[in-house]
């Protein structure tokens, strides 16, 4: 999709440089597709995954409900999950999006 389609769900504005591709907003939608994405902080993440990632706070903060009450319910898949998340979010650039459905 070209950049110039993203736009600001407030708005309608552009969010995105259509000459550079740097992003000006963080909230945004795809314009047509029905989805939208956040953005969310490494650090944060991480540190919600490594102090209360058996409670699923880190899923919970990415807007990931059902995943965060499943983490709450199997002391975060048997503290696996929450290790393997912790790599996870360490590779991911900061700040990085989560995608979702409008």
């Amino acid at each position: 999709k070209a950049l110039s389609a993203l736009r600001c769900r407030d708005t309608g504005g552009a969010v995105i440089c259509t000459a550079c591709g740097r992003q000006t907003q963080t909230v945004m939608e795809d314009v047509g597709t029905g989805y939208g994405r956040r953005m969310c902080s490494k650090r944060v993440a991480f540190f919600l995954c490594l102090t209360l990632g058996v409670f699923g706070a880190h899923k919970f903060y990415e807007g990931k409900t059902g995943m965060g009450v499943l983490y709450l319910f199997t002391a975060g898949l048997f503290l696996v999950g929450v290790i393997a998340d912790m790599v996870s979010i360490l590779t991911k650039p900061d700040p990085y999006y989560i995608y979702y459905m409008l």
